[in-house]
Formats: structure tokens, C-alpha cells, sequence
């Protein structure tokens, strides 16, 4: 597969069928549950995977903007991402053009082809979702542009995916994590951020023969 090319319609294709998946369960676990509170059962559990209702506001575990740059406010340090994550997806989209353009391997178009589908789907999150969705809190949402919980760019994207495989205590004679809980695998995802992941890995794994030439 490393040495096949793909043309782009085919990788807009890709980008398409996880867009749709995504948006489809996001838009579905939306309109159907109320965000899954700390100490609540959550939707479906089985103990090593749980269906949740996570709504992240920043990057990736929870994290924000303005906790890495002090001088900006949540809200400021929101929009900041937002818009990175926009002129991402047209860098990346820039480079899969180049890339398809210069014949290179169809597995790179492919990694490229996730990642760009996984930047779109939490950016349509991020632009939208507070524009056209109620708030979830304690409550299901409903579909109602222009009366949502917040303003176009300030939406939160939603999560759903955790795999808590074990947890365990670690030994009280570490430092620092001696007594504290521990679970593996505990942050909760979506379809996008897999996509994301799966494109990174992919890179990480061929990344000698993807860039040999250069």
C-alpha cells in the first residue's frame, strides 16, 4: 500500500465517511442524553468501556488555552483555539493536495486523510455547536439555532469513547502517586480524536520510508 497512490477525490471521500460517522453519533448523543455527571451511571458500561457524555471545552484531557498562557482569558484563550484549529485544517489540507500532487505514498494520503477528517470534525463542534444546541446540563438538549448555550466559535466539543481497562493504587512508598488511584486507559474521546490518533501513528510508525526521499 506504501508505494500505491490515491487520488484526492479519494481522500475527500475518506474525510466524508468520518465526518458523517462522527457528527452522526455526536449529534446523537446530543439530543438524546444529558452530559454524564461525575458519580452518575454512565449511558452503557461494561466496566472496561463506557458510552459517556463528556463536553470538553479546550484541547486534549481537558486542557486550556489560558492555562498555558496566563495573560489570556477562558473565553479569549477559547476563541484563540478555534481559530488555530481553522487555519490547521488549511494547512493540512494544503499539505494533502502537495502530497497526492507529488505522487507520494497513498498510506501518507490516507494518515493525512484522517487527521484533516479529525480537525474538522471538532472544529464544527468548536464553531457551531454552542450556536445551535441548548445546554445539556441536567437536561437534554434540542436543536435550536441562534438560542444556544453560547455564540458561534465558543461551542464545546463533545466526547463520548473511555476505556477505564484497570485500575489500580499505587504503593504508598512512591513518590509523589503513592496511594493515589490510578486508571488505564481514563481520558474519554471521539470518533474525530481517533482519527487524529490513527493518522499520527501511522506517520510515527512509516515515517523512514514516508520521507526516505527527502
Amino acid at each position: 500500500m506504501k508505494n500505491q497512490k490515491i487520488s484526492l477525490y479519494r481522500c475527500l471521500a475518506i474525510v466524508a465517511l468520518i465526518l458523517f460517522i462522527d457528527q452522526f453519533l455526536k449529534i446523537y448523543i446530543k439530543l438524546n442524553f444529558p452530559l454524564s455527571i461525575y458519580g452518575q451511571e454512565a449511558i452503557f458500561d461494561i466496566g472496561w468501556f463506557k458510552l459517556l457524555f463528556i463536553e470538553n471545552k479546550g484541547m486534549a484531557w481537558g486542557a486550556q488555552i489560558n492555562d498555558f498562557i496566563p495573560f489570556l482569558t477562558e473565553k479569549s484563550g477559547k476563541l484563540f483555539l478555534t481559530l488555530f484549529r481553522i487555519i490547521a485544517i488549511g494547512f493540512i489540507f494544503y499539505w494533502l493536495k502537495k502530497t497526492i500532487s507529488e505522487n507520494s505514498s497513498k498510506l501518507f494520503s490516507i494518515s493525512l486523510s484522517l487527521i484533516l477528517a479529525g480537525a474538522i470534525g471538532n472544529v464544527i463542534d468548536s464553531v457551531f455547536y454552542g450556536y445551535i444546541f441548548t445546554e445539556s446540563y441536567f437536561q437534554v438538549a434540542s436543536f435550536a439555532p441562534g438560542e444556544g448555550y453560547s455564540s458561534i466559535f465558543y461551542g464545546n466539543v463533545v466526547d463520548m469513547f473511555q476505556f477505564p481497562i484497570a485500575t489500580w493504587t499505587w504503593p504508598s512508598f512512591l513518590p509523589w502517586v503513592g496511594g493515589d488511584e490510578f486508571t488505564f486507559f481514563e481520558p474519554v474521546f471521539n470518533i474525530a480524536d481517533s482519527a487524529i490518533s490513527i493518522g499520527i501513528f501511522i506517520m510515527l510508525v512509516f515515517n523512514g520510508s514516508f520521507f526516505k526521499e527527502n
